[in-house]
């Protein structure tokens, strides 16, 4: 992070971040009638609280926070997406030049006057029901 993160920020994480442990612990009492998760009441409480008394107390939380976030954002972008890439339109795309299969219908044609796909005309009532 290139500057220091402001109070309403360190606010904004602490009460948002600690209110969705406070859910999570609160969750099972709430839907199955169980008990609580202690440990996130415990971890929401301890955001909670400074976010509202002394926001700036926060700041290492925050930004150890950020860099967990921009770490697995990495290995997302790079990694998951790499693999996915890679592992699977990759090798579709092979088998689809291998089979000689265009859905796009690029091929180069110099005999035509145009490229132009002519589609049957619908009717107006096709647009009533859009959803």
């Amino acid at each position: 992070m290139s500057k220091a993160p402001e109070t309403k920020q360190l606010q904004s994480f602490g009460l948002a971040v600690g209110g969705i442990f406070v859910a999570i612990g609160l969750w099972p009492t709430l839907v199955r009638s169980e008990d609580a998760r202690v440990w996130a009441l415990v971890v929401g409480g301890l955001l909670i609280t400074p976010a509202l008394v002394l926001p700036q107390s926060l700041r290492l939380v925050y930004l150890g926070w950020t860099t967990i976030g921009h770490g697995m954002a990495w290995i997302n972008t790079k990694l998951l997406l790499g693999i996915i890439f890679y592992g699977l339109f990759t090798p579709i795309r092979l088998l689809m030049r291998l089979s000689e299969n265009d859905p796009m219908r690029r091929k180069f044609e110099p005999e035509a006057d145009t490229y132009r796909v002519v589609r049957r005309a619908r009717p107006g009532s096709h647009m009533r029901r859009q959803f």
